[in-house]
């Protein structure tokens, strides 16, 4: 890693994101940290939802990053974290992204990484701005399912692991090894997209589009449900619905994305 990143490793914690966004918000937050626990006893998942995670299977950290930009201009965040992830398993694992997306994974938006229609991790953004003259601090919160468990489906969702990209025989590195590889992932990701911002990294993540150009239905408390077409996303991140009518555009954090059976 190039950057001036913490590191921290604690064996047990309410949760990683609560943790840094404890010390964002009494301002102590200075350089940017990666914080690993070996078990969360009140894993966070998306819109209040309960992250389960077994503490020798699976892999639960956060990572805090100031941002040269307003909140505003960092859609498209959680994406990108799906694609550093992409790039850290391909470093832990010691394979490539053809072999990765012929094994089946996929990026379900905006923020689910998948082998077919089965999960095996998610990202938590969360964070904010203090003041217009200070950076904005994002949390960035992933847990990934190492190892197959005795849990076939959490909330009626099957599961899978990473372990299922290895060939027979083969010997699922260290937790901390992956660890590692990731948050060097997140190095690279984090600083080009607070440059460039996402447009850059659209045609990318829409090659691990779970649903592109399959039928789909969102569900918000706002509204009915919307029915079309998966057509991708735009420079933002937001996605991108083709209904018979027109062509409408879903933002993050107000959608549930399900492919339609």
């Amino acid at each position: 890693m190039n950057g001036n990143w913490i590191l921290e490793r604690v064996n047990e914690t309410r949760s990683t994101n609560d943790d840094l966004m404890s010390r964002w918000r009494s301002g102590q937050l200075i350089d940017p940290v990666a914080r690993l626990a070996k078990y969360q006893t009140h894993g966070k998942g998306r819109a209040g939802r309960v992250w389960h995670a077994a503490p020798n299977d699976s892999l639960s950290f956060s990572l805090a990053f100031p941002f040269n930009k307003t909140p505003s201009e960092l859609s498209g965040l959680s994406l990108l974290a799906g694609l550093a992830v992409i790039d850290g398993l391909c470093a832990a694992l010691n394979t490539n992204e053809p072999m990765l997306h012929e094994c089946g994974l996929r990026l379900k938006w905006p923020n689910d990484l998948m082998i077919g229609n089965a999960k095996f991790g998610g990202i938590l953004i969360e964070g904010g701005q203090a003041t217009p003259q200070e950076p904005s601090w994002m949390v960035v919160g992933v847990g990934i399912n190492l190892r197959s468990t005795q849990l076939q489906t959490i909330n009626t969702e099957p599961i899978a692991s990473i372990n299922q990209f290895l060939s027979p025989g083969d010997k699922l590195p260290d937790p901390e090894w992956i660890w590692l590889k990731l948050i060097d992932a997140f190095e690279r990701a984090l600083i080009e997209f607070d440059e460039r911002g996402f447009a850059p990294f659209v045609e990318r993540w829409s090659h691990w589009d779970a649903y592109q150009g399959k039928a789909v239905f969102t569900q918000t408390s706002a509204q009915n449900g919307i029915e079309g077409i998966a057509s991708g996303i735009n420079a933002s991140g937001a996605y991108l619905i083709q209904t018979p009518s027109e062509l409408l555009t879903v933002h993050a954090g107000d959608v549930s994305l399900r492919e339609k059976r």
